[in-house]
């Protein structure tokens, strides 16, 4: 049975986000990740997940500047040191919450641009590097150009190409299905071709990113596919309810934490 994670991002944001780890326990999630917690001291939320007996599925390593725009930094010339500098920061935060997989976001540039794919293959191979000295296993993920245009890595086959390139053993992918199926579809034999190198699955129904009970994906095959497939990691939640939170957790309730 799968094991689910609660995006605390984009779930229970009817409270703050500290109370979300409390309201996802409650609702009988076993685990949590979210993108960016910076905003928060580490040691408050690793609080709550002790409080909670919650798992650290995941988080994003920095983005860059957010707020002006940046969607990761890996793939942007001139801005190695401050990746750098971003990884000890994320490993402070996998240290207090025992994260053990980091998201690294490629950034906004063309893929066709050379010296932008030197950069994010120079960028991903030093910092899975430097995850592997603490046992953190480092994740890439690609992303749609409908939710977020101009992101450098939008393609499941570079990311497989990476991956296998680089060959080291803490690079993994993160699957999420639904930017999988906008991208490309044929979602089943993607999971069944990439699960040796697939380290987290992410969920959302398509094509409004809401509860996985619906509209273009049949999610009950996919949930026993992924069974099949031996996968043992979390799956995240990371989808727009569409309204409060436990309102549309019908789909949970096989799966609850008792």
């Amino acid at each position: 049975m799968p094991v689910f994670a609660a995006n605390l991002t984009m779930m229970f944001t009817e409270l703050p986000f500290l109370d979300r780890f409390d309201a996802a326990a409650d609702a009988g999630f076993a685990a949590v990740e979210y993108l960016f917690p910076y905003e928060v001291p580490p040691e408050a939320i690793a609080e709550r997940l002790a409080r909670n007996s919650l798992e650290q599925a995941l988080f994003n390593l920095p983005p860059g500047d957010w707020a002006a725009g940046e969607r990761g930094i890996a793939a942007l010339p001139g801005r190695f040191d401050a990746l750098k500098s971003d990884v000890d920061k994320a490993l402070d935060y996998a240290a207090a919450t025992g994260a053990k997989r980091l998201h690294l976001m490629a950034g906004l540039a063309d893929p066709r641009d050379r010296e932008a794919a030197s950069c994010y293959r120079r960028s991903v191979a030093c910092t899975a590097e430097r995850l592997a000295d603490e046992g953190i296993d480092l994740l890439i993920e690609p992303i749609n150009g409908r939710n977020m245009p101009g992101y450098f890595l939008n393609d499941f086959g570079t990311a497989e190409r990476l991956i296998a390139e680089l060959a080291l053993p803490n690079l993994k992918l993160q699957f999420d299905i639904y930017h999988r199926q906008i991208l490309h579809g044929d979602v089943a034999m993607a999971l069944r071709h990439l699960m040796p190198v697939t380290g987290h699955i992410q969920i959302a129904s398509v094509p409004s990113r809401h509860e996985p009970d619906g509209e273009e994906l049949n999610y009950h095959y996919l949930f026993e596919e992924i069974d099949r497939l031996g996968y043992g990691g979390f799956v995240g939640c990371e989808y727009n309810p569409r309204g409060q939170t436990l309102d549309g957790l019908g789909w949970f309730k096989p799966f609850r934490r008792s």
